[in-house]
This record gives structure tokens, sequence and C-alpha cells, in this order.
């Protein structure tokens, strides 16, 4: 059986990293942008009447409406509300949806960027970015919209998860369930082309690609989750995927904030399965107490949240404080040159290793045809997996010593 387990693990590594190599040589991101592009952005351009049409509409409400539902299903409140979820008890519908977000992240943005189709041209559309996080956002490529594509995806899991969880039989409740659900997409696509961000065939690709991923997810989750807390080698197999996973992310035609996203939620994927792998029987098996019962009431929820947001947050700035200090090191001690665009002001557009022979490391990475490696995400993705690890695993043991 472990024989069985390290071939599949290996294959699966191995199959990964010829497809990087594979991809690389034959220019594949490029061929399929020559092949889609010209055609999504005739649709972009032929759609700014509809939008405008859309827009005509405008009222103080709709925008104040269509701007907090943008930010109800956005990353960051999705980043905010999975670690409630956990120390709330629902700790297998935390780690699901996790690792379904890192999912629908990794592969929504890898679609926008291999098309690199432009969002609506504004003026004459009339774009609204109401926070920051929106204004990143914009400077993304447009299809599929990615808030189509999570909310269906999201809210598709999370009713199949209510309804598997409570056992609900009743027709008529399931038909809310699903008229809820449907409601939310439909606001959600709506709202993204009456805020100008994404034309019709954005939302028509985020609704398609979301139902794909989310009939996919509904075959496979068990099985994923049932390895990821009782399988071997877990956290070494997923280290080397997460690894494989920041090489085997498409070049945009343009640089945007994608792979930033994509480097984050792979960090919080890998952080999620070690520290629930080393930790399940303590903490996140399926019984222990749940919130709204005696053993987790409000008040104790409450103390939980005020203890874990800081705890979090802290483990999160010192992920980050390390990975800047040890990263540089370790990468001049392999000779392989490096760069930062943000993180590290005195290695901005440059290289730290210069005049020198390429060491074992960088050969491995010939594929990549880079001069040099950019730190950032190495420390994007260390701090993120930091700030998961803690969720799981050191909040947990915090909150069992304080007995909340």
């Amino acid at each position: 059986m472990m024989e069985n387990v390290a071939l599949w693990q290996g294959l699966t590594i191995c199959g990964i990293g010829l497809w990087i190599v594979v991809a690389s040589c034959l220019n594949v991101t490029q061929k399929l942008r020559s092949l889609f592009q010209p055609w999504v952005a005739q649709y972009v351009v032929s759609s700014t009447r509809l939008i405008i049409k859309i827009q005509n509409y405008q009222h103080g409400f709709l925008d104040g409406l269509f701007s907090a539902l943008s930010c109800v299903v956005s990353v960051p409140f999705y980043t905010a509300f999975l670690p409630l979820l956990f120390w709330s008890g629902h700790t297998k519908l935390a780690r699901q949806m996790t690792l379904l977000m890192a999912f629908c992240d990794y592969i929504g943005n890898c679609i926008k960027d291999v098309i690199s189709a432009p969002r609506p041209s504004c003026p004459p559309v009339r774009r609204i970015t109401a926070t920051k996080d929106e204004e990143d956002n914009a400077l993304e490529y447009g299809l599929p919209s990615s808030h189509t594509l999570n909310t269906v995806c999201l809210s598709g899991y999370l009713l199949h998860y209510v309804l598997s969880y409570a056992q609900i039989q009743d027709v008529s409740l399931q038909f809310v369930g699903f008229s809820i659900a449907c409601v939310l997409v439909s606001l959600i696509g709506l709202g993204r082309i009456y805020l100008g961000m994404h034309s019709l065939i954005d939302i028509i690709g985020g609704l398609f690609i979301g139902l794909v991923i989310l009939c996919f997810w509904l075959t496979v989750n068990e099985y994923i989750d049932s390895f990821i807390v009782s399988g071997q080698n877990v956290t070494t197999f997923w280290a080397a995927l997460s690894f494989l996973f920041l090489f085997a992310y498409p070049t945009p035609e343009l640089p945007t904030p994608s792979f930033e996203y994509h480097a984050a939620f792979d960090g919080v994927a890998f952080g999620i399965v070690a520290g629930i792998q080393q930790t399940f029987h303590q903490f996140h098996h399926e019984a222990v107490p749940r919130v709204f019962t005696p053993q987790i009431t409000v008040l104790t929820f409450l103390g939980r949240v005020l203890v874990g947001i800081p705890t979090i947050l802290t483990v999160k700035f010192c992920s980050k404080a390390l990975a800047r200090r040890i990263l540089p090191v370790v990468s001049k001690s392999l000779g392989i040159p490096i760069k930062s665009t943000c993180y590290i002001p005195m290695l901005n557009g440059s290289v730290t290793v210069k005049n020198q022979q390429p060491g074992y490391i960088k050969k491995l990475f010939f594929f990549t045809l880079q001069d040099s490696f950019d730190v950032d995400t190495g420390i994007r993705f260390l701090q993120y997996a930091g700030l998961a690890w803690s969720v799981v695993d050191l909040v947990p043991s915090l909150f069992s010593y304080l007995s909340l």
C-alpha cells in the first residue's frame, strides 16, 4: 500500500513537472492566447452598448448595493470569514471551502492570464471601484469574472454541505436553498456589469467555468479530504505540489496582480493542509464541539475571535519578516539570482548573484527562461502559509490552553 501511494504521488509530481517543461518549450500560452484573445476581445467591444444601457439606470442605492455585494464575495472577505468557520467547529466545511477557494483562484486566474482579454473600456463605460481591493481587481484581465466563478462554486458547495449535513429531504426547502443561490449569483453577475468591471461574456464564462469546477469538486472532495486527514506523505507531497504550482502558471501579456493572489492562496492551501494533517485528531475531527452548543456559547466564540484574529495577524507579520531575511540568504547560497519588486527595496530591479556559475538548483529551472527570480513570490507564499497554519494549529492550541 505504501509503495502504491508513493508511486501515484511521484507520478503526479513528475507529470506536472513534465507539463511545465513541455508547455514552456511549445509556447502553449502564446498559442492559446492568439486563438482566443481576438474572439473574446471582439465580444467585449460589442457588449459596450449593453453595459452603457444597464448603467443608464444609475442610482446611488444601486451603486452601494452592488459595491457591497462585490465586497461580500471578494477574496478578502473569504480570507477573513474562513478562519471564523474553523473556530466555530465546522472544520470539514472550512477546509473544503478553503481548498475550493484556492482551486478556483488558480483556475480562474490562469484562464485570465492565458487569454489576457481586456475589461470594458473606461470611458465610455463608467467603472466604480469603491475599495482598494476593487482597484486591484480592475488591473486584472477580464475573462472569466472571478466574483461570478467564486460565488457559483462556494455558494453551490455550501448549499450541498448544508443539505447533506442537516439531511434535508424536503424538496421545498431544497428549492428555496437553490433559489437563494441562483439569486445571489445573478445579482453578483449583474452587479459586475453595472459597476463596469466586466462584460457579458466574462460573466457567462465565470458561470460556466464555475459550474464545471463545482461539479468536479463535488465528485472528488471526499477523496481529497480523506487524503488530507489520514493520508501518507501528505505534507511532503503538498509542499512539492505547491512549489510546482508556482511555476505551472502562465505568463500574462502584461503583468497583473493575478499571480500574487495565486501565490497567496497557494500558501494558504499548504498551511491549512500541513496544520490539519498534524492536528486532525486534536482539533478538527467531526466530534469537536460547534458554536451555539453548551461547549461553545456565543460569548466563548467571541473570546475565540478576540484571541485568534490578533494571533494570526502577528504570525503573518512574523512569517513575512523571517522570509524577507532568510530567502535572500538561501538563494545566494544556492547560486540563484533574485530580485524583489516590493518587499526588499535594496533588491528592486537587481540581482544578488552576478558573474557566478549557476548552481544546480538554478539549472533545474532552465525552462522558466528567467535571468532572476522574484523573491517576493516566496515571501508571499511563506507569510500566507504561516497565517493559515496558525489558524488550524497554533490558535486552536491557544483555545485549548485558555479553555475557550
